[in-house]
């Protein structure tokens, strides 16, 4: 299953989640559903910024699969 979603976090914000303190990212897809992650899978798409844009994750038998930024 694939569920797209949009992104704005600053670097700071996303600190705990980073440091492992917090595990999960919860987002809202852009069909409605709420859809809860590890954070880790983020850290790829961390800049000096944050982490900014829309990406679609892929699961399968509700296991991650991947995380790619949409261009």
């Amino acid at each position: 299953m694939k569920y797209y979603f949009s992104l704005n976090i600053t670097a700071n914000e996303f600190l705990p989640y980073y440091q492992g303190t917090i595990r999960n990212v919860v987002v809202m897809t852009t069909a409605g559903v709420k859809v809860q992650f590890p954070a880790m899978h983020l850290r790829k798409h961390l800049t000096l910024s944050g982490i900014s844009g829309r990406f679609c994750l892929e699961t399968q038998n509700n296991k991650f699969v991947s995380l790619s930024k949409l261009r």
